[in-house]
């Protein structure tokens, strides 16, 4: 099913950061959206997933025949969205192993279940990540550490996409995944999304991203620019391309003229 956006609106308190998104994520293809900082490409992310801090004054996100801007934040989950966080945080006294299993419990829970029904056996999820990480590349250690307590930039994005490959998204959001990373970070972290999308052709992949450079390691089959809270150019993988070469400010003169 398709995640369509429709004329989004949304608060930081009283200022307007998102002034009328529309959008469409088409499963099986990773889509891009690129902007200079401050056009609210996180606060689109973070909107989707139902982030506290930001307030929806008009428009809808359908996504599986629902308006999931009704749904609260487990059930977004559930019905198959994720967010891989542009910073993620770190859980001292929680180890990788049993924050990923307590998050497939919270997925497979069913109201009015109790949930040693519904958890996945001990035995089940033990094969299950072994073999998320062997595919993934990620060393068994990882397992046995805080979650990402005094992890590096990679570790962490690495760790999310753990996570991902275990609760099997059908849409997935990456807000900046390339933050913090260095080229060889980049370079496997992106190694790690591309085994991610052959494991799971089907899945949608809405890619937020500041520079072309991510881009050259994840390819998109669709590019979208945002400024000023909403999209303003759409088109093929060579429009990232154009980006890099020229910047933002051609297309701000398009758009907007001398105003800014």
């Amino acid at each position: 099913m398709e995640l369509v956006i429709k004329d989004l609106h949304a608060n930081i308190g009283d200022k307007e950061i998102l002034k009328g998104v529309n959008l469409t994520v088409t499963p099986g293809t990773i889509h891009a959206i690129m902007g200079p900082n401050g056009s609210g490409k996180s606060t689109l992310s973070n909107t989707i997933m139902g982030h506290p801090a930001y307030t929806v004054t008009s428009g809808e996100v359908w996504y599986k025949g629902q308006n999931v801007l009704e749904l609260p934040v487990d059930e977004r989950a559930k019905l198959g969205l994720f967010l891989a966080f542009q910073y993620p945080v770190s859980i001292p006294g929680v180890t990788v192993a049993n924050f990923l299993r307590a998050a497939i419990n919270a997925h497979r829970s069913v109201a009015g279940k109790d949930t040693r029904e519904t958890a996945i056996p001990m035995a089940q999820y033990r094969k299950d990540i072994r073999e998320k990480m062997a595919a993934l590349g990620v060393d068994d250690g990882f397992a046995r550490r805080y979650l990402n307590d005094g992890f590096s930039g990679g570790e962490k994005k690495r760790v999310e996409i753990l996570q991902m490959s275990m609760l099997k998204p059908s849409m997935a959001i990456m807000d900046e995944t390339d933050s913090g990373l260095d080229i060889d970070a980049l370079k496997v972290v992106s190694q790690g999304v591309n085994t991610l999308l052959t494991q799971n052709p089907e899945m949608g992949v809405l890619v937020i991203t500041h520079y072309q450079r991510l881009l050259n390691y994840i390819k998109p089959n669709r590019v979208s620019v945002m400024m000023e809270g909403r999209i303003v150019r759409e088109g093929g993988p060579e429009l990232a391309l154009e980006l890099e070469e020229r910047g933002y400010d051609f297309i701000r003169e398009e758009v907007f003229g001398n105003a800014n």
